[in-house]
Order: C-alpha cells, then sequence, then structure tokens
C-alpha cells in the first residue's frame, strides 16, 4: 500500500530508548546536544517579535509565488550586511524551511534516479529529503587533517553522468568547517568541468569563531574577514549556477517561524532559466503564510541581539571545554570555525553508540554519537555549544570521567 520512498524503520533507536528511560524514571539528563535555541535561556524581545506579527496588512490575500516582494527586500538587505554585493529581490524564493528549499532545488535538478554529491560527515537530514524526492545521494568525504577539508581527488571519483549537483554546507554542521577560498576556485572548476549546480547551505554563516594557535576563542569581526576564507556568502558565487540556502531558524535563532529562502546566483542565462522553474514549483505549494511574511524584515533584526548572546554562549562553552581538556590525555578536540559544535576525539574502546548510552544511563549525560552524523569511523562524540554554561560545565567534567575511567 505504501510507496518505497517512505520504507523508514520507523522504531526508536537504542541511543533513543535509553534517553527516554532515563527521563521516564524522572532522571535529570544534562543535555549537550542542545539545538533547540529557544530552549536554551536566550533574552528575546518578545514585544517585538509578537508586534511585528500583528499587521493588518496579513488580512488581505496577496499570493506571489516568490514571497511578498516587501520580505524577499528584507532578505536582500541581511545580504547586504553581510557580502560585498548586492541581492536582487526577484532572484530570492522564499520556503518554509530550508528543508523545503531543498525539496525545491532536488525538483529543480534532479530527475528521479539521478544523484548529487553530498559531503560526509554531515547532518543526516539529507538523506530523507532525497528518499522523499526520489534522487540518490553520493558522499564525498571531508578530510581532517590539522583542520578540516575537502577531498576532491573523491569527487572526481564519484561523479557519473546521472550527477547533477554538489552539496556544500558553509559551515558545516557539526565539523564547523567552512569553504575555504582555494577550495571556493576548485570546486567552481569541478561543477563547470562536470556540468553541475552548486546547493549551499548556509545557516550558520553568521556564527564564525576566530582560533588562534592556543585555541583561544574570539568573537567573530565582520569587517575582518579571516585569511583563506570567502569573504561573505555563497551567493556573491557567479562562477556556476548557485542556490544559497539559509533561514530564521538559525539567523534569528527563530526555528518556530518556519522562515527561509533560496537564492540563486550564477551565469544569468542559467539563473533566469532556474527561476522560471522555481516561480512554478513555489506557486504550486504557496506554503508562506501571509502573517510571517509581513514580519520578516522585522524578525530579521532582531538577530544582532541573539547572535550576539549565541556568540557569547559558545565562546565560553569552548573556553571550558579546552580548560577541561588541558588537564586529561585521553581526549581532544577537533579544531572548530564557526556554528554551534563541537567534536570530541576519543579512544575506540567500545562503539560511539555504546559510549553514548552508557553516557546517559551512568551519568546522565546527553552527547550525540558521530555515526548519527556519518563518520567513517567510531572515536567521535558531538557536543552542543548552545548548552546552558553551567550545564556545558557539569555534562562536560562527568563525560571526560567517564572516559577517563
Amino acid at each position: 500500500m505504501f510507496s518505497e520512498r517512505t520504507n523508514w524503520r520507523l522504531t526508536h533507536n537504542r541511543f533513543t530508548q535509553a534517553v527516554e528511560e532515563v527521563r521516564a524514571c524522572g532522571g535529570r539528563i544534562l543535555d549537550l546536544a542542545a539545538s533547540n535555541p529557544t530552549r536554551v535561556g536566550l533574552r528575546y524581545d518578545s514585544a517585538a517579535i509578537l508586534g511585528a506579527l500583528q499587521s493588518d496588512r496579513a488580512l488581505d490575500y496577496d499570493p506571489q509565488a516568490k514571497g511578498l516582494l516587501s520580505a524577499r527586500e528584507g532578505v536582500a538587505r541581511y545580504y547586504k550586511d553581510v557580502s560585498s554585493s548586492p541581492i536582487d529581490p526577484e532572484k530570492i524564493v522564499l520556503t518554509a524551511s530550508t528543508s523545503e528549499g531543498y525539496s525545491y532545488v532536488f525538483r529543480l535538478l534532479c530527475n528521479a534516479g539521478d544523484e548529487l554529491l553530498v559531503p560526509k560527515p554531515s547532518y543526516p537530514l539529507f538523506e530523507f529529503l532525497a528518499d522523499l524526492q526520489d534522487v540518490k545521494l553520493v558522499p564525498y568525504p571531508l578530510i581532517y587533517d590539522h583542520g578540516w577539508q575537502m577531498d576532491f581527488h573523491s569527487m572526481e571519483k564519484a561523479v557519473t553522468a546521472r550527477t547533477r549537483g554538489v552539496v556544500v554546507v558553509h559551515p558545516n554542521n557539526p565539523t564547523g568547517s567552512y569553504v575555504k577560498s582555494n577550495e571556493l576556485g576548485l570546486l567552481n572548476e569541478f561543477c563547470r568541468a562536470h556540468g553541475l549546480a552548486l546547493i549551499v547551505d548556509e545557516v550558520f554563516l553568521d556564527y564564525e569563531l576566530s582560533t588562534d594557535g592556543s585555541n583561544a576563542v574570539e568573537l567573530r569581526s565582520t569587517e575582518r574577514p579571516r585569511a583563506g576564507f570567502p569573504s561573505s556568502s555563497f551567493v556573491e558565487n557567479q562562477q556556476v549556477l548557485t542556490f544559497t540556502l539559509s533561514g530564521l531558524s538559525k539567523i534569528s535563532a527563530l526555528p518556530q517561524m518556519k522562515v527561509a529562502w533560496i537564492v540563486a546566483s550564477g551565469p544569468a542565462e542559467k539563473v533566469n532559466a532556474a527561476m522560471g522553474r522555481l516561480e512554478v514549483i513555489a506557486d504550486t505549494y504557496l506554503s508562506m503564510n501571509a502573517p510571517i511574511q509581513w514580519a520578516l524584515p522585522a524578525l530579521l533584526e532582531q538577530r544582532d541581539g541573539v547572535q550576539r548572546q549565541l556568540m557569547e554562549r559558545v565562546h565560553a562553552n569552548l573556553r571550558e571545554l579546552d580548560k577541561q581538556l588541558a588537564s586529561q590525555k585521553s581526549c581532544r578536540r577537533l579544531d572548530v570555525e564557526g556554528g554551534w559544535y563541537a567534536i570530541l576525539r576519543v579512544p575506540v574502546t567500545r562503539s560511539d553508540e555504546e559510549l553514548a548510552i552508557e553516557l546517559v544511563r551512568e551519568k546522565s549525560v546527553l552527547v550525540h554519537p558521530g555515526h548519527f552524523y556519518d563518520f567513517e569511523s567510531d572515536g567521535y562524540l558531538v557536543l552542543s555549544l548552545i548548552a546552558a554554561e553551567q550545564e556545558f560545565e557539569e555534562g562536560v567534567r562527568r563525560t571526560l570521567e567517564f572516559i577517563g575511567s
């Protein structure tokens, strides 16, 4: 009766079962996997946010396939702040989420059975999105050697006649690695040589960290781009057809508002053809509601205050992690350039899943095992850096104590 594309294993895995068992017994779990910014103690300007949702204009039905012009202009102003190039609002399509944005672009580029190259490790969402769009994902590895690097040799071996595009996460989740300037040039050359489009996820773009040789962390300075990094967003990329995805979920730490977008850039002829087709796809669904579109410019204006809080939290937690790591020798932190996560390299005495399950059951600490993000081997734990500071400090202490024992 049901389609093969939804033939997923729907039972809870052992890790999820362990978490639910501890919570069912009334145990308090220190959540070092926190990803919901609305539940980590941030201060929001509730009056401004709720006031933005009360526009009388929302009573009028004005269906615009790409989204209301005023909302798209708000997105364009955001990119004017983070990019050196002006963005045409007519090259922006609003969606209810980056997931929906992915589905639009996957449908635009791929016939059933076509392929997309995706980074590994990376966020596990791609597999479900590809299944729903009848697209095959082919992984290309990110290699860690004094920092994360794209493996272009493996990408050359992975590309086939059915490959339609390359997915890039900038910065990656969970590795926190940005695409470097030299990699951007190689990436454009690769896409031109094989006739591929770029699909770039930039939801964590604003959360850049600066590190020196001692692993000390500074808050990002938008006026001083780091050497070797693209100066800003992929929306500036004109070399190949590029679709840049982002949204309010991370930019303004408002995932419940369900606002995201696609920005198309690249050679004019290809961009115009893509936008014509994207507009039909968007017109078919019309998923964005009017109140949130009218509120979008004001909600984007909320980002400065909440980003400052998040960066201070990440800054403090990363320093605390490094402080505790310095007092032991069994674990180390991999370099991180941006985003909300840190990766611990731990001794391989059991599978990552077994270790994460034992941490929940014996220490009441929740971390993510590396295999959730498709690490090629065991020995990795992923920690959220936006957890409340006291909870993070105690959770790290328990984790390192348990691993050391």
